[in-house]
């Protein structure tokens, strides 16, 4: 089984280590800036995402939006810029379910099989194998990419046709993009009233109101607040704010009230604009508290 991974970020780097690791060396890799992905230990490295393609049974793309999406797709030297033969594309990037029909109808016209599987967990539950795959697609492009799949997930679910893998997605990070910024709130209550910082983290964590997350990522919360410093970034605000304009886009679709994630959004939105793309997006519940904010 030869794997090829498209788009070498954070994800991307922690899934060719973990496939590495599981002896499926080498791996081919593909990145937009050649350099992220030059020298990885166990990889080949291909000029093109269509040169990848041809050189692989399985290609994982793990792009950043749909713009990264479009050129690694129909851009010069994209996936579907020569024939698939049978190739196994599985797109695991956070967007919608139109997105992934349209790119199942131009992967089967290249004689490709088109699986959707965005993951639910970030560069550590990837790096050990842990991840939550929600998959769309035909039960034989299922069946094709299960293998590789299950080397990189505790948990992998075929929901039904592609567009059912990309909703569930939307569905399981809806009430997440909530929780960072209740959360940050809620920090904010505490803090304010003089609570240490760290003790205001324990309590929370330990809390009914905590989520799997939280134990990680409320501590870089609350030294945000404190010190100004973003520290590391799991989950881009800018993404953040991408993914749920989608939740809004796919709720409207359906006829589904969006109250809660507009709210959600149009702070996080606002945090955005003021220079905080680059943050994890957990951080922007805090926006304008203390100080250094």
């Amino acid at each position: 089984m030869r794997i090829g991974i498209m788009g070498i970020g954070n994800m991307g780097r922690a899934i060719v280590d973990r496939l590495v690791e599981q002896g499926q060396s080498p791996v081919g890799v593909w990145n937009r800036t050649a350099a992220k992905a030059a020298g990885i230990d166990g990889t080949e490295q291909a000029d093109t995402p269509a040169a990848l393609a041809a050189a692989s049974d399985i290609v994982l793309s793990l792009l950043a939006n749909d713009a990264a999406i479009e050129a690694a797709y129909f851009g010069q030297g994209g996936l579907c810029s020569a024939p698939l033969n049978g190739t196994v594309i599985v797109e695991m990037c956070t967007t919608s379910p139109e997105r992934t029909q349209a790119l199942e109808a131009a992967v089967t016209a290249k004689g490709g099989l088109f699986l959707e599987c965005p993951v639910g967990g970030t560069i550590g539950p990837a790096r050990s194998g842990s991840l939550l795959g929600l998959a769309g697609g035909t039960p034989e492009a299922f069946a094709a990419a299960e293998p590789a799949l299950a080397l990189i997930t505790r948990r992998l679910e075929h929901l039904g046709p592609v567009g059912h893998g990309a909703a569930m997605k939307l569905a399981i990070n809806l009430p997440l993009m909530v929780y960072w910024g209740a959360v940050g709130e809620a920090l904010g209550l505490a803090i304010g009233q003089g609570v240490d910082s760290e003790m205001a983290v324990s309590i929370l964590v330990d809390s009914s109101g905590a989520i799997g997350a939280a134990k990680t990522r409320l501590p870089p919360v609350a030294k945000m607040r404190e010190t100004g410093d973003p520290g590391g970034v799991s989950l881009s605000l800018a993404n953040g704010v991408k993914d749920m304009k989608l939740m809004e886009a796919l709720a409207a679709r359906h006829g589904v009230s969006s109250e809660v994630i507009t709210a959600a959004r149009t702070k996080a939105e606002v945090a955005a604009n003021e220079g905080w793309t680059g943050y994890d997006t957990s951080l922007y519940g805090i926006y304008g508290q203390g100080e250094d904010n």
